[in-house]
């Protein structure tokens, strides 16, 4: 491309003119910064219906080059209304994930220098920087040493909590065949409750795990969903009375469907005894525990093989960034590591370095620690408490609201920035609220006015209102509880 005057590209092609990007730059960064603006005026929830963007678009790429302009009138028109405004101050469903000018002007700072950070000599920063960010975002939460850098440990970006725990589950199967041989693989055995984020399910699969060798433990509404050390302990006594070897035990520390927080002391001296691997899955409440008042629902992580937090959920860091800390990072090479002859070179030779390709799966590598950096340095520690204290007291307004309308029920008490609830059924209602609260939801979502989601606990269907996107102040609050109010009388009318 040559010039884009007026948002024409013209003249020979120059992928990358400075002028150009610096012109056209210009207007992206006013059309996202005018759908910040209006953000809260688009239904929350997209109401296109399947398939609704190929009648829109063409069925073959353009042969010329078009305008900027014509290009974002597109967006504005026809992406737009596909999109789920997960940035809205009035999404509150599954987990938020959180985006800010740090995270987004760190996006395009690691876009603009385009590095691909497999290993230390292909950018030196970029490994750097990703080591150095994870010791100061390990010691905000109080992590013990072992996890940090300098010694057998360390921290690295991953995608994802899935990511973080495959990489894991593998480094634990690699570990575990070593010492019992690769004919032993149908025998290891995988613990976690059935609160556990289903990733981990997917990562057995990967891993060649046997199904039948996943262990889902209920976890009872007696202990609020977390898991019950008694349990573990039965079913691992069972499993190694019959032969098997346990591997590999998840805890959790905010799960995905009500917060509940897994003993993590109790259940590490278990893995411990067995000599499983224990990882624990902080990916959405591991945020608040950069907060004192919360870090002792960290107690016990000393006893972890691995610790996993997603910064880009509740951590203002744009998607992706999920940060995984080991005590042994040469689990995770000896399982992952590849080194062809055309990726060799002295100072990986003479291991002086860490070469993060060999703690993922993917080889190549973005530079993403730029933007966790940025939202550390331009945020500091006290504002990023200062953000999730906020949100954690929007929940407990919205909770109260909850418990002043007898209509309404609390199913679980409230930890963090999630609150449980369900409009209490009928008298005689053949299905226990399954079906009203079911309609209730959708009635809601199908509004555009908010957008909220649900999970089933013990069988019974319980409304979710996560906090946490960036824009949400009580005002929103407010307004998503007058809406599903008012969507409840409806329903109760009828």
């Amino acid at each position: 491309m040559g010039s884009c005057e007026n948002g024409v590209m013209h003249g020979d092609m120059k992928p990358m003119d400075p002028e150009e990007f610096r012109d056209c730059g210009y207007k992206m960064v006013d059309f996202i910064a005018d759908y910040y603006k209006n953000i809260d005026k688009f239904p929350v929830c997209s109401q296109v219906k399947p398939g609704y963007l190929k009648i829109l678009l063409p069925d073959k790429a353009p042969e010329d080059p078009e305008t900027l302009e014509d290009v974002l009138a597109d967006v504005q028109r026809k992406i737009i209304p596909g999109v789920t405004h997960w940035q809205s101050p009035k999404f509150f469903s599954f987990f938020s994930s959180n985006s800010s000018t740090a995270g987004i002007l760190g996006e395009m700072l690691s876009a603009g220098l385009n590095v691909i950070g497999f290993s230390w000599i292909t950018s030196p920063a970029s490994t750097e920087l990703e080591t150095i960010v994870l010791d100061w975002l390990g010691k905000l939460l109080g992590l013990p040493q072992v996890f940090l850098s300098g010694g057998e440990g360390g921290g690295v970006i991953q995608g994802t909590a899935s990511e973080a725990v495959l990489v894991t589950l593998l480094a634990a199967r690699t570990k575990a065949l070593k010492r019992i041989g690769a004919q032993s693989l149908s025998k290891l055995v995988v613990y976690a409750s059935n609160q556990t984020h289903s990733a981990l399910l997917k990562a057995c699969l990967i891993a060649g795990i046997c199904a039948e060798n996943f262990r889902v433990l209920t976890a009872e509404a007696t202990t609020n969903y977390a898991l019950d050390p008694i349990v573990v302990s039965k079913a691992v006594a069972e499993d190694v009375a019959a032969g098997l070897v346990p591997l590999f035990l998840c805890g959790t520390v905010g799960t995905t469907s009500s917060t509940a927080t897994d003993p993590l002391s109790e259940l590490g001296e278990i893995a411990k005894d067995h000599g499983m691997w224990f990882h624990v899955d902080a990916a959405y409440a591991g945020s608040a525990c950069i907060c004192p008042e919360y870090q002792h629902y960290l107690c016990g992580v000393e006893k972890a093989d691995s610790f996993n937090m997603n910064a880009h959920k509740w951590f203002l860091t744009n998607f992706d960034c999920s940060a995984l800390w080991v005590k042994d990072s040469s689990a995770l090479v000896d399982a992952l590591s590849t080194n062809p002859e055309f990726l060799k070179n002295k100072v990986s030779e003479a291991k002086l370095v860490s070469d993060y390709k060999d703690w993922q799966i993917p080889l190549g590598r973005r530079f993403r620690s730029l933007k966790l950096w940025m939202v550390l340095r331009l945020y500091g520690a006290s504002g990023l408490r200062k953000y999730i204290r906020n949100h954690i007291k929007l929940a407990e307004h919205f909770e109260n609201l909850v418990h002043a309308d007898s209509r309404f029920e609390i199913m679980v008490p409230r930890t963090f920035a999630l609150v449980c609830f369900r409009l209490k059924p009928f008298d005689g209602d053949q299905d226990n609220g399954y079906a009203l609260n079911s309609s209730l939801l959708e009635a809601v979502n199908a509004s555009g006015e908010m957008y909220f989601s649900h999970t089933v606990l013990s069988g019974v269907y319980v409304l979710r209102l996560a906090i946490g996107a960036p824009l949400t102040e009580q005002i929103h609050v407010d307004g998503a509880w007058k809406v599903i109010q008012e969507h409840a009388t409806r329903i109760q009318c009828h």
